[in-house]
């Protein structure tokens, strides 16, 4: 293990016990994960995956059964490993009694940050989250969206090295998404790696360059969204295709959907032969709508993942 990851596990486990009939719980199993410096990650699963799990390992909230686990190359155990860590829950829980600029205020001294510096610190995170007008209205009469934003604010109170945020966009706006992605991918520019752990499949596909999925405390796929989410092949539309020559390129098709509206549609594995296809069919004075390279969605990467081709539950 070394400093070039922000966070590297090995073999990481986490077991429980049951009170009734002392029944084993393997909450994370064997989980064996590197992260980049840098990186922008997703952590996706279905609920009680072990995603909450893995991030209270990490952050020494709880102590795993087996395995190891550092951040830059220090073990996760030492407080110093922990120090350049911003955090924000999924339930976090505010005092409501505070103004948003006194919690700010409060957990940067906590973690270090000195007065000089968070006179000046607090009034730009708090413009930088759109709330420039409520640092001074109590937490209490602050909507869940708002929470979330100053929630962010005081994950990057102490200007850390590794950001990790537990579903930052829950009850947040579609304005509001948009803000915090953009400040997100500002962060990401400095060098900031960004670890997220949600649920909102489609934020994820949007910032995120590498995603693993847990499923029931095992690692069940890790890549680049962008392999992860890119299909298989070709496919060419076209209309006023004669019935023989349909059936000539279906020869070296891999697939046909369901033509319609007369539009015949055909899939290919490879750009030459779909570029032959192209071909033939302006021979044939057919008109040809669009020429496409097969895709897929994290959420149907997701799916395929946790699920089997039956809708059964896939096994870890």
């Amino acid at each position: 293990m070394n400093d070039d990851y922000a966070i590297e596990t090995e073999g990481l486990t986490k077991v429980y016990w049951t009170a009734f009939r002392r029944r084993e719980i393997r909450a994370v199993d064997a989980l064996s994960l590197r992260v980049q410096r840098g990186a922008t990650f997703g952590l996706l699963g279905p609920n009680g995956a072990g995603k909450t799990t893995f991030i209270k390992m990490l952050l020494s909230a709880a102590r795993p059964t087996a395995g190891s686990a550092r951040i830059f190359g220090r073990p996760c155990l030492q407080p110093e490993a922990r120090r350049s860590v911003g955090y924000l829950p999924e339930n976090h829980r505010f005092p409501t009694y505070q103004t948003g600029a006194g919690m700010l205020d409060c957990y940067a001294a906590l973690s270090g940050v000195t007065g000089l510096e968070r006179r000046k610190r607090i009034p730009e995170l708090l413009e930088l989250v759109g709330l420039k007008e409520w640092g001074d209205v109590r937490l209490g009469k602050y909507s869940k969206g708002m929470l979330q934003r100053v929630g962010l604010a005081q994950a990057l109170i102490h200007r850390p090295q590794l950001l990790m945020l537990d579903e930052p966009s829950d009850g947040v706006d579609p304005v509001g998404r948009i803000r915090i992605r953009e400040i997100l991918q500002n962060l990401e520019r400095q060098g900031v790696t960004i670890f997220i752990n949600s649920h909102l499949l489609g934020e994820v596909e949007l910032f995120c360059r590498d995603v693993a999925i847990l499923h029931k405390g095992r690692l069940a796929l890790t890549g680049a969204v962008k392999d992860l989410t890119s299909g298989q092949g070709y496919e060419l539309s076209a209309k006023s295709v004669p019935e023989s020559l349909q059936a000539e390129l279906l020869k070296s098709a891999i697939s046909s959907p369901a033509p319609a509206n007369g539009t015949f549609k055909v899939r290919f594995d490879t750009r030459e032969a779909a570029n032959q296809a192209i071909d033939q069919l302006r021979l044939a004075h057919c008109e040809i709508e669009s020429l496409a390279a097969n895709t897929s969605t994290l959420e149907a990467v997701f799916l395929a993942t946790v699920e089997g081709r039956n809708g059964k539950a896939a096994k870890p």
